[in-house]
């Protein structure tokens, strides 16, 4: 069985918000990921090439799709070459053609339609931005793990990561540590046996942290 993985990685600031991080979208916060990353998008590239070589396959709601198919098919190299060859699958109900290669289409109910290929396939299937089906994944508890690059930064508006869910999910964090001298990278594990949960906690860097996301 395949591992969803929200990732990509997926970038936030402080206070959770993931709206137009380069500022294309016309936010009037919009543009944070240069302005508050831009001394460490070398690092960051490092890891999200990593988290790109470690993927069985993408997996992207039809915005986010489009917006990646227009950024990185014209381009090369080995990020690049990556992205551009690594299956892909997109959760839309219009798209009839895709042009991007190697993509298949899930067009019927997202959440029985995603778990076709997580059953079929054996490794990573990265959920890069998409932050709308990220949280119906999550909301149906489809989430294996979450990697956040989190900012430097406050917008203190904007879509955030995650909306109001129907329940607590406990979570391990698994890894954590800094990208170029701003960034802090995050990994985090669901925890589906709450007894366990409630038992131990990961002690990663020296700390011990648990959380648990539920709704606002």
């Amino acid at each position: 069985m395949g591992k969803i993985v929200l990732s990509g990685p997926q970038n936030v600031s402080l206070d959770g918000v993931v709206q137009d991080p380069d500022g294309k979208e016309g936010f009037s916060l919009g543009g944070w990921f240069v302005q508050f990353g831009g001394k460490d998008l070398e690092e960051w590239n490092k890891v999200a090439l990593d988290d790109a070589l470690g993927a069985e396959a993408w997996l992207l709601g039809r915005r986010s799709y489009e917006f990646f198919g227009v950024r990185w098919r014209p381009r090369n190299g080995a990020l690049a070459d990556r992205i551009n060859s690594i299956p892909k699958y997109v959760v839309s109900s219009s798209l009839k053609d895709p042009e991007w290669n190697n993509t298949t289409v899930l067009n019927g109910d997202a959440v029985s339609e995603v778990s076709k290929p997580k059953q079929r396939l054996d490794g990573e299937i990265v959920v890069p931005a998409s932050y709308q089906l990220a949280r119906t994944l999550w909301e149906h508890d489809l989430v294996d793990e979450m990697r956040l690059v989190v900012f430097p930064v406050v917008l203190g508006a904007g879509e955030r990561f995650f909306g109001e869910t129907s329940d607590k999910r406990p979570m391990r964090l698994v890894n954590a540590r800094t990208i170029g001298d701003g960034l802090t990278y995050l990994v985090y594990e669901r925890v589906r046996d709450a007894s366990r949960a409630s038992r131990s906690a990961t002690r990663v860097g020296g700390l011990t942290h648990q959380v648990m996301v539920s709704s606002q």
